[in-house]
């Protein structure tokens, strides 16, 4: 799992936001349990790789979100 890159956040739309933030969460889900049990060798640095992906991910639905809530406060 690579970083994710700002221009790639930016062009998904909220849908595919949300499947990746789920997908990655679940790829840290999977890494927590395998570091908990010790059987986490080479991986060890992906765990702070995803915490980030996961925190632009969602920086980036709620810029969405607000975006969208300013437009339906104007009308």
């Amino acid at each position: 799992m690579a970083r994710l890159k700002n221009k790639a956040i930016r062009e998904m739309n909220e849908k595919d936001l949300q499947d990746r933030l789920k997908q990655i969460r679940t790829d840290l889900f999977k890494l927590r349990v395998e570091s908990k049990k010790g059987t986490l060798r080479k991986e060890s640095g992906k765990l702070k790789l995803l915490r980030t992906n996961i925190a632009r991910l969602m920086t980036r639905i709620n810029e969405l979100k607000k975006k969208w809530q300013e437009i339906l406060d104007c009308q």
